[in-house]
């Protein structure tokens, strides 16, 4: 057994030969101390008008897509997803953002956005059905798959879109007819209007 004197002994050596190790030597110069981190220039105030609408430009290299499929839809996997893949009678719940292949402006986004697979555009409608949950993708739509001649807001007749899209999760129509506890009915053909094509 130790005896305590020796022990508070070690102890007090313990905590003192690290000090001493980095003590400068009597007669050595001493060691220069490293400059402190400046504090960061203030903020100046910029009382410039923001012009609206607020519409970022996207970088050309985020407007191209390296698959085509045969369609002439063309995409890239930026991440891909796991399990099952909506269908066209699903409803998708996604985050996306869309803007012109031309320019890279934004012209539409949103998040947690409930769709109907078969309620958008065409290229983005078979863009969803290649993907699965979780997973991020890039679709470059050619006009004939997305508005076509039409113009649509901010979208020019007949341009190019890209949307990047993540695809949070999807349903069926009666799961969600079930979710909002509203009786599904299978509606008949002769009275379901047309999808109107929208992002």
């Amino acid at each position: 057994m130790i005896p305590l004197h020796r022990l508070s002994c070690r102890l007090v050596l313990t905590a003192v030969l690290p000090l001493l190790a980095t003590a400068p030597a009597s007669g050595a110069p001493a060691r220069q101390q490293r400059p402190r981190a400046t504090m960061p220039a203030p903020v100046k105030p910029n009382d410039a008008i923001i012009p609206l609408p607020l519409n970022p430009v996207v970088p050309a290299g985020q407007r191209l897509c390296s698959v085509q499929a045969p369609s002439g839809l063309k995409y890239t996997m930026l991440r891909p997803g796991s399990g099952a893949k909506p269908t066209q009678d699903d409803v998708v719940l996604v985050n996306y953002i869309g803007y012109l292949a031309a320019t890279g402006a934004v012209f539409d986004q949103g998040t947690r956005s409930p769709l109907p697979v078969n309620g958008v555009i065409p290229g983005f409608s078979q863009g969803l059905q290649m993907m699965a949950r979780a997973g991020i993708a890039r679709f470059c739509i050619p006009a004939a798959m997305g508005y076509g001649a039409q113009a649509s807001g901010p979208i020019p007749a007949n341009a190019d879109l890209v949307f990047q899209v993540e695809l949070v999760d999807f349903k069926s129509a009666a799961e969600v007819g079930r979710m909002n506890g509203a009786p599904q009915a299978e509606p008949s053909p002769a009275t379901t209007p047309a999808p109107q094509p929208q992002p």
